[in-house]
């Protein structure tokens, strides 16, 4: 886990480079790339928080919050979405070609932590929905 903290910084980099030229994601490329990088590096930065000490309610209330400020922002549901994947592809990528596993046990726990990001990105991705569609027209 801090190996990949500490890799906050690229990891961040990578992404924003992919939201701002993906054709699935053009409302992004307006958007404010600082608040951008805040959202996405803090994910990155802070990643053992997030998996093991924060509850549900913490991410709820992150990922509804964003979920409302892109409707605001009149960015298109399935383009937050997609970032938020993007975000998760990006990391997974960065997991498997690191070269974190040397060992049996290095490979369950690698399986473990596979495990425990897809939780935490449904569960944002469906907060961010909810607080998309609580935001209102």
């Amino acid at each position: 886990m801090r190996r990949i903290e500490d890799h906050a910084e690229e990891l961040t980099r990578e992404v924003l480079a992919d939201l701002a030229a993906n054709a699935r994601t053009p409302a992004y490329h307006g958007l404010s790339l600082d608040e951008l990088r805040r959202r996405v590096y803090d994910v990155y930065r802070h990643l053992g928080r997030w998996l093991g000490e924060e509850t549900d309610e913490a991410i709820q209330k992150i990922y509804e919050e964003l979920g409302a400020r892109r409707r605001r922002e009149h960015v298109p549901l399935h383009e937050v979405i997609y970032a938020l994947i993007l975000s998760k592809y990006h990391l997974r990528d960065y997991i498997r070609s690191s070269g974190l596993v040397d060992s049996a046990v290095d490979l369950y726990q690698e399986e473990e932590l596979q495990i425990r990001l897809g939780r935490f990105f449904d569960k944002a991705i469906y907060f961010t929905a909810k607080g998309y569609a609580e935001a209102g027209p």
